[in-house]
């Protein structure tokens, strides 16, 4: 009697455990079994927690299996600063959502990101819980302070190694080189005066290494303050903006702030810098800045050319015809292409070539 009990008590089991696997099938087809497959997140960026993140950041979340585009959406994806929602753009590719901010992110906040269960995979299977993860960005909440020039801010053109006009230039401004002598400046037909040089082409002074005292060490000491400028400006940490449009300023507005770009940047199109009289601009660039032909950059909001840096390690070069604002600091050599005008400074570590130009220094 107690055997028969025994198994009709294992059979009762049985039967429960197979009837509550057949509850666990819903209408959507979601069982115990499927949900082994349900979609998981295998890493987002940025991370859960990272810090000094760019203000132009683009919010990303790999899977680990392709998903249903139309379940990743504003809805299903959000991100918040407190308790309100940043307005963006949500994509899908491949095994990839992207969140892209419509406007710059606010420098130095904590910001939250959700992913809730709405979420499905190509099969229909939806996350298991909701990813809720927060980063903070870098950036300056505070205006940044201009790259003090000391007295290389004497000279509208300032070169180590070599000056070369192809005439006939217009420069509006004093010029220097050193340690190269005065031969190394050429197509200008300087007349000698003592210290310093005259041209027609230049509206002030042509001053070289070889000329009579203070010459000498006055460009030692502003060459010297060029190279401090550059390192200053290079050495600004937590940029506003990094690697923005991969390096493709053209047809852009560009507000105050820090730059950052581990490539080449390039202006195919016109560029507009967008800001107050006390905005300061600095453009970190680690390789080359190469503005297209009859490309015109323009101020607004009385952006001041004398507040904009561009720091670039390597070459710059300026198109045919082309207008561009603010202070070159170059370490490799500065190139301006056919009656290309500017408004700013040009710096060079090593030389500056021009072609019928047009160079005012900022007020």
């Amino acid at each position: 009697m107690k055997t028969i009990n025994k198994f009709t008590n294992i059979s009762l089991f049985a039967t429960l455990f197979l009837f509550a696997g057949l509850i666990g099938c819903s209408d959507s087809g979601t069982s115990a079994y499927e949900d082994m497959d349900a979609p998981e997140i295998e890493s987002t960026s940025p991370t859960e927690n990272e810090s000094e993140i760019a203000r132009n950041k683009s919010i990303t979340i790999t899977f680990d299996q392709e998903m249903d585009p139309a379940t990743i959406n504003s809805t299903t994806l959000t991100v918040k600063r407190g308790s309100t929602n940043v307005p963006g753009v949500v994509e899908y590719s491949g095994t990839t959502a992207t969140f892209q901010a419509t406007n710059t992110l606010n420098a130095l906040t904590d910001f939250t990101v959700t992913l809730s269960t709405g979420a499905k995979s190509a099969t229909g299977i939806a996350l298991a819980q909701n990813k809720v993860w927060s980063f903070s960005t870098g950036g300056n909440t505070a205006p940044l302070d201009v790259v003090d020039l000391g007295a290389a801010g004497n000279y509208v053109i300032l070169a180590k190694s070599e000056i070369n006009n192809n005439p006939t230039s217009a420069i509006t401004g004093d010029m220097g080189i050193s340690p190269a002598a005065e031969s190394y400046i050429t197509g200008f037909s300087q007349t000698a005066a003592t210290g310093y040089s005259t041209s027609d082409q230049v509206t002030g002074k042509i001053f070289a290494a070889d000329m009579a005292d203070p010459t000498p060490s006055n460009l030692t000491t502003a060459v010297e303050n060029m190279n401090t400028a550059y390192n200053d400006a290079a050495g600004r940490p937590s940029p506003d903006f990094f690697e923005l449009h991969t390096g493709n300023i053209g047809g852009k507005t560009l507000s105050p702030g820090l730059y950052k770009w581990t490539n080449t940047v390039i202006a195919p199109t016109s560029v507009e810098l967008s800001g107050d009289e006390n905005d300061v601009w600095i453009f970190q660039i680690a390789e080359d800045l190469t503005i297209s032909s009859d490309v015109n950059f323009t101020l607004s909001g009385g952006a001041q050319a004398k507040n904009i840096f561009w720091q670039v390690a390597g070459e710059v070069t300026i198109g045919t015809g082309s207008h561009f604002e603010g202070i070159i600091l170059s370490m490799t050599g500065i190139t301006m292409t056919t009656k290309a005008t500017l408004n700013g400074r040009m710096m060079a570590q090593t030389a500056v070539i021009m072609d019928g130009n047009t160079v005012v220094q900022p007020q």
